[in-house]
C-alpha cells in the first residue's frame, strides 16, 4: 500500500453501504438523519452574531476574473463512473443574513461552502488564470513565451484533463512547457497523466517538472506504514458515505471532497531546496520559498515578480488548517510554520496578488499583508497559548476546552475552523511536545474500550437504565440554553459511546447515540467534524461499509514507489503470533531492476536488505515489479501466479507461500463507532 498522498490512500476507498433498510424516525431523511433539535437551531442562529456575514468582499473575490462556468460539471472514467460531480452541491444557496442556512448547518460552514461551490475558469491577472471547482485543489495557468505553465495538475486524470480542455476551449490551446507541483499530496500531482494524455512525444520529451526537495519520497512513501487506517478514517473525514444534502455532506471546508479518480506519478526533473531560489520557466522569472514542514512535508511557494504576484501553496488558505488531521498523521508544528508565513510577509507581502491551491485569490498589498499577519499569528497563538496552558498543568482535554482565540483572530472568516480548529490544533501541540501521556497515572494502563465500557455500564445499573437516564437528558437538552445543550449532547456521546461498547447488539442504544452525532454534526463549523459525527451517526444505523480500499486505483503511483517500501508495509502486515518460532530467509529478485532484497523473518520480526543476486535464501522468488505491483493491489493472485509462467521460483514454494500466508490483509473496513 502506498503513500503520503495525504489526500492520498485517505482519499480513495471504494465504498457501498451495507443498508440493511432500517426503519427511521418520522422526520429524518434517506439515511436515517434526525432533525435539527431546538438548541441545534438556536446555536447555529448564534453564530450569525458572531461573524460578520453582511461582508460579501469574499463572494465578489470568489467571482471576480470569471471567464466561464461548466453548469453541470460532472466528470466520469471511461467506464462511465462519476469521478466528480458539482451539480450535486447544487441545493447549496446562500441568501439572505444567514446566507439562507438550514438548522441542519452551521452558517459559517454554510458561508464556506457557498463559497467553494464557485467554479469556473477564472483570470486572476494578465497571464496568470485558475480552475476552480474541478477537483478538491486549484489548477493553476501561467503564461510563458511559448506556451503553458501548470500548477498544480489536480488529483485524478479524470478531472485535469476536462479541466486542460476547458481552458484551451476558452483561452486557446498551447503547449505545456512545465508542471509545478507545489507540494507532496496527491490533489496537487495526481492528475499529471490527464494533462499530457494529448500531449505531443516531442512536448513531453522537453517538459519540465519541478517539485520540492524530497518530493517523491514524500509523495509515494510517509503513509505507506498506517495507510489502511488513514484510509478508513478518511471515509468519515470527508463524508464518503454520506448524501450531499443539508443533513450531509457539504464540503470539506478546503473545497468540496476528493475526486476518485485515476491517480498517476511522474518524477520531477528540477528541485527546489532553499528560499530565494530563482527559475526562468518559459521566459517568466519565478522566485521560490522553500517551506518544508508547514502544511507538507515537502512544499514551496513562490513568487511572480513580473506580476507581483505570490502563490502561497497550501501553506496559505482560506481557513484555519489543520496541526493534527483527523484522519490520523503525523502533526505539524504549528511554530516552524508560523514562521514561515511571517517570512512570506516579510518577502512577498507587497504583491498585488495572492493566490493559492485552494480557494479564492486576494488582491492588494494591505488586504494580503493583513491577511498573512492574521494567518501567522493564529497558527503563533495557538502553540504559545497551549504550551503556555500545558506548562500550567492542563491535560489535552482541557487546553482544548480552554483555548479561545482572541477577537483580533477570530473575526475574520478566512480564519476560521472550516477544516482544521483551535480546539484540535491545540491536542497537536500537546502531542507533539509531550505525547499521549497526560501524566495521571490512571492513564497508564486504563483497560481496552469495550472491557472498560462494559463495567461502566454495570456499575450504573445496566445499560437499559443507563439509555433512561440518557433518553431523558437528550430531551431536556432540546430546550436548554445553548451551552448546557451542547455540553449534555458532547456528555451524551461519551456515556452512550460507552453503552454501544458494551452491549454493540443494542438498537436502541446506537440509534440514540446516532441522533446525538447529529446534533453534534449539524452544529459543527468544521468540515471534517460535521462528516465523522454524521458518519458516526450513519454506521450506527446502517453498519460497515461492505468494501474498503481499491488499491488497483494506485497503480500510477505505486509503479513509481520504490520497491523496498513495500518490504517496510510486509514488515508491519507480519502476523507476530502466529509468526513466533519461525525463520524463514525469502529473496524477492526483481528481473527487470536487476536488483534482489532478502527478507529475513526471526523473532517474529520480518527485516529487509538488497543483497548480490546470488545470496542464498529458502526460496527465491524472480519477477517483475510490474508484476509484483499487480500482486500487491490484487490484480494478480499469489498462488495462481506462483504456478504459472510470469516469474519463477528457486527453492521451497511451500515456504514461499507459507510466509506470504503470515501476512494479514486487512480489508479497511474495521469498525470504528462500534467495538
Amino acid at each position: 500500500m502506498t503513500s503520503r498522498l495525504l489526500l492520498t490512500l485517505p482519499l480513495l476507498a471504494s465504498l457501498s453501504a451495507c443498508d440493511n433498510s432500517p426503519e427511521f424516525e418520522q422526520g429524518a431523511d434517506s439515511q436515517g438523519h434526525t432533525a435539527p433539535s431546538m438548541v441545534t437551531a438556536k446555536a447555529n442562529q448564534a453564530i450569525i452574531d458572531q461573524r460578520p456575514f453582511s461582508n460579501t468582499a469574499d463572494f465578489e473575490d470568489a467571482k471576480r476574473g470569471l471567464i466561464a462556468s461548466d453548469d453541470s460539471l460532472i466528470t466520469s472514467k471511461v467506464d462511465g463512473e462519476v469521478v466528480w460531480d458539482m451539480p450535486a452541491y447544487d441545493f447549496i444557496k446562500y441568501e439572505g443574513d444567514n446566507g439562507g442556512a438550514p438548522a441542519s448547518v452551521n452558517p459559517s460552514l454554510w458561508r464556506q461552502a457557498a463559497l467553494n461551490n464557485i467554479h469556473g475558469l477564472f483570470k486572476v491577472k494578465e497571464g496568470i488564470y485558475q480552475l476552480r471547482g474541478y477537483d478538491l485543489a486549484n489548477m493553476t495557468i501561467i503564461e510563458g513565451d511559448s506556451g503553458w505553465i501548470l500548477v498544480d495538475p489536480l488529483t485524478a486524470e479524470e478531472t485535469a484533463n476536462k479541466a486542460l480542455k476547458f481552458a484551451q476551449k476558452h483561452l486557446g490551446s498551447k503547449p505545456i512547457r512545465a508542471i509545478i507541483y507545489t507540494h507532496s499530496h496527491i490533489d496537487h500531482f495526481g492528475g499529471i497523466k490527464g494533462i499530457m494524455k494529448d500531449m505531443s512525444d516531442a512536448d513531453k520529451a522537453q517538459l519540465r517538472i519541478i517539485a520540492p526537495e524530497g518530493f517523491m519520497e514524500e509523495a509515494t512513501s510517509e503513509n505507506i506504514i498506517a495507510g489502511v487506517a488513514m484510509s478508513r478514517r478518511a471515509m468519515f473525514m470527508y463524508g464518503k458515505r454520506l448524501q450531499r444534502s443539508e443533513r450531509g455532506h457539504v464540503g470539506t471546508g478546503l473545497g468540496k471532497g476528493p475526486a476518485f479518480g485515476t491517480f498517476a506519478l511522474l518524477e520531477p526533473t528540477e528541485l527546489i531546496n532553499e528560499t530565494g531560489q530563482t527559475l526562468d520557466i518559459d521566459g517568466v522569472p519565478f522566485e521560490f520559498q522553500y517551506v518544508p514542514g508547514s502544511e507538507a512535508p515537502a512544499e514551496f511557494t513562490f513568487y511572480l515578480p513580473e506580476h507581483k504576484a505570490y502563490c502561497g501553496a497550501e501553506m496559505l488558505s482560506r481557513n484555519m488548517h489543520n496541526l493534527y488531521t483527523l484522519r490520523g498523521a503525523k502533526v505539524r508544528d504549528a511554530n516552524i510554520w508560523s514562521g514561515y508565513i511571517e517570512e512570506a510577509n516579510e518577502l512577498y507581502g507587497h504583491s498585488d496578488v495572492y493566490f493559492a491551491s485552494h480557494h479564492w485569490p486576494m488582491w492588494g498589498s494591505e488586504k494580503i499583508q493583513d491577511f498573512l499577519s492574521q494567518q501567522s499569528d493564529t497558527y503563533k497563538y495557538i502553540h504559545d497559548q497551549s504550551v503556555r496552558l500545558f506548562n500550567s498543568g492542563l491535560t489535552p482535554n482541557e487546553v482544548a476546552e480552554e483555548i479561545k482565540m482572541p477577537a483580533s483572530l477570530n473575526t475574520a472568516f478566512h480564519n476560521q475552523g472550516y477544516y482544521g480548529t483551535a480546539k484540535h490544533n491545540a491536542k497537536a501541540v500537546y502531542q507533539g511536545y509531550l505525547g499521549w501521556y497526560t501524566g495521571n497515572p490512571a492513564k497508564l494502563d486504563p483497560l481496552p474500550e469495550t472491557q472498560s465500557a462494559i463495567r461502566y455500564m454495570e456499575m450504573m445499573g445496566g445499560v437499559d437504565a443507563v439509555l433512561v437516564k440518557a433518553q431523558t437528558a437528550f430531551d431536556e437538552a432540546a430546550n436548554a440554553s445553548v451551552e448546557d445543550g451542547t455540553k449534555t449532547y458532547r456528555w451524551l456521546a461519551e456515556l452512550l459511546n460507552h453503552a454501544v461498547f458494551a452491549q454493540p447488539d443494542n438498537v436502541a442504544s446506537k440509534n440514540l447515540l446516532a441522533k446525538v452525532y447529529d446534533q453534534l454534526g449539524y452544529q459543527a463549523e468544521s468540515a471534517p467534524w460535521r462528516d465523522f459525527y454524521l458518519t458516526g451517526a450513519y454506521e450506527l444505523r446502517h453498519g460497515l461499509p461492505e468494501v474498503g480500499i481499491d488499491m488497483a486505483i494506485m497503480k500510477g503511483v505505486l509503479v513509481e514507489t520504490p520497491v523496498s517500501n513495500f518490504f517496510d508495509s510486509m514488515a508491519v502486515r507480519l502476523n507476530g503470533p502466529d509468526a513466533e518460532g519461525k525463520k524463514l530467509d525469502i529473496k524477492i529478485t526483481f528481473t527487470d531492476l536487476n536488483e534482489s532484497y532478502l527478507l529475513s523473518l526471526n523473532n517474529s520480526v520480518l527485516r529487509h536488505k538488497k543483497v548480490a543476486a546470488n545470496a542464498k535464501a529458502d526460496a527465491t522468488l524472480n519477477l517483475t515489479q510490474p508484476l509484483f505491483i499487480d500482486i500487491i493491489i490484487g490484480q494478480a493472485g499469489l498462488k495462481d501466479t506462483l504456478f504459472g509462467d510470469d516469474l519463477s521460483v528457486e527453492g521451497s514454494k511451500l515456504d514461499l507461500l507459507s510466509f506470504f500466508g503470515l501476512l494479514d490483509k486487512p480489508a479497511g473496513t474495521f469498525p470504528i463507532v462500534t467495538p
